[in-house]
C-alpha cells in the first residue's frame, strides 16, 4: 500500500501536515535541568561563616586598626622593606650563579669536582639558614683577622658586616638548592642534543653554554622562581645577625610605640604585596618559556575572565535544544 500524497498547490494554505502510517514523531525539545549539587552550597555556607566568624573575632580583639594604616608607609618600613628587596635581589642572583656551577661541577666526570660539589650541598642543604646565619655573624671568634696575603687584611668583626652575614648566609645556603634544580634541569636535556653539538665540533663547555643550558631553562626558571618567592620571606631570618630589613624595622617601631601585633600586620602585608607581585612576575616568565613545548599556550587569568563573562553572556535563557 502506497501513503496518500497532499495534492494541494505549493502556495495554498493547508493545515497541519499528515502524519503519515507508521512515521516517527518529531521528538521534542529537551529541557535539561541541572543537578542541585545540595552539598556544595552547605560546604560554602560553612566557609562563609568561618570566615565571618574569624573576622568578627579581629575585628573584636584590642588590635589599633589605625595604627596599621598610619604605619604601613611609614619612612622605616618602606626603607625596610627595601632593604630586604635587596637582600632577596642580590642572594638569589650569586645563589643562582654558584648553583649553575655547582650542578655542572656535579655532573662533570672528574671525580674531585663531583665530589666537592656533593659534599657542599650535602653541607648546606643538611643545617638550617638560621644556624649558617649565626655561624657568619659568629665568625670572629674562630679567625678574628682576615689576612689574605698580598691581598686584603683588616679585622673579621670589620669585614663581617650585618649586610654581608645576611648576603653570604643566604645566597650560600640558596646555592646548595639551585644546584640541585639546575642539575635536573640539565638531565632532563635528551643526551642526543649533547651528542649531535660534539660531532659539529662542539666542546663541551660550549655545549653546555649553547645547546644544554637554554633547553634546561624550561624545567629550571618555574622551581627558580618559587626559590626566589620563598627567599623573601626567609630574609626575615636576617633579623638574628642585626641586619635591618622589613621585620627588624617593623619590630623596632612595635617595641617603641607598644604596638607589637600592629607592626606585625605591617609587615605582613608587606611581605604578601611582594611576593604577590613576583607571583604574577613568574606565572609571565614561566609561560613564555613554555613556548616551546606547548602547542597551544594556556589563557591568562585576564582571559579566562573574559572567556567566563562571554560565555555567560551568551548563555541561551531557556532549555538546551536537541
Amino acid at each position: 500500500m502506497t501513503d496518500k500524497f497532499d495534492k494541494a498547490p505549493a502556495g495554498s494554505p493547508a493545515g497541519p501536515a499528515p502524519v503519515s502510517k507508521g512515521a516517527t514523531p518529531a521528538p521534542e525539545n529537551i529541557k535539561a535541568i541541572p543537578v542541585r549539587h545540595v552539598g556544595r552550597w552547605i560546604s560554602g555556607v560553612v566557609v562563609i561563616g568561618l570566615l565571618a566568624a574569624l573576622g568578627y573575632a579581629f575585628s573584636q580583639g584590642n588590635i589599633q586598626w589605625h595604627a596599621v594604616g598610619d604605619k604601613l608607609f611609614d619612612s622605616t618600613v618602606v626603607a625596610g622593606a627595601g632593604r630586604t628587596l635587596l637582600i632577596s635581589v642580590l642572594a638569589m642572583v650569586l645563589g643562582v650563579i654558584l648553583g649553575v656551577v655547582l650542578a655542572v661541577m656535579r655532573l662533570s666526570k672528574n671525580p674531585v669536582t663531583s665530589w666537592v660539589a656533593w659534599l657542599y650541598i650535602w653541607f648546606f642543604r643538611g643545617t638550617p639558614v638560621y644556624v649558617q646565619l649565626l655561624l657568619w655573624f659568629n665568625l670572629a671568634l674562630i679567625f678574628p683577622v682576615l689576612n689574605i696575603p698580598f691581598v686584603y687584611k683588616d679585622e673579621m668583626t670589620d669585614v663581617m658586616t650585618p649586610f654581608m652575614c645576611a648576603l653570604l648566609g643566604l645566597a650560600l645556603n640558596e646555592a646548595a638548592y639551585m644546584a640541585e634544580i639546575c642539575r635536573a634541569g640539565i638531565q632532563s636535556v635528551d643526551e642526543g642534543q649533547t651528542e649531535a653539538s660534539h660531532a659539529l665540533g662542539m666542546t663541551q663547555g660550549r655545549t653546555m653554554r649553547r645547546v644544554v643550558l637554554p633547553q634546561a631553562l624550561r624545567v629550571i626558571i618555574p622551581p627558580t622562581g618559587n626559590e626566589f618567592i620563598n627567599m623573601l620571606k626567609t630574609s626575615s631570618l636576617v633579623y638574628a645577625v642585626t641586619y635591618n630589613e622589613l621585620l627588624r624595622s617593623t619590630s623596632q617601631i612595635g617595641s617603641t610605640s607598644y604596638a607589637v601585633m600592629e607592626m606585625l600586620f605591617v609587615a605582613s602585608i608587606w611581605y604578601i604585596v611582594m611576593t604577590s607581585v613576583f607571583s604574577v612576575g613568574q606565572y609571565y616568565l614561566e609561560r613564555r618559556f613554555a613556548r616551546g613545548s606547548l602547542r597551544s599556550l594556556p589563557l591568562t587569568p585576564l582571559q579566562r575572565i573574559k572567556v567566563n563573562l562571554a560565555a555567560f553572556s551568551n548563555r541561551p535563557s531557556g532549555g538546551v535544544s536537541a
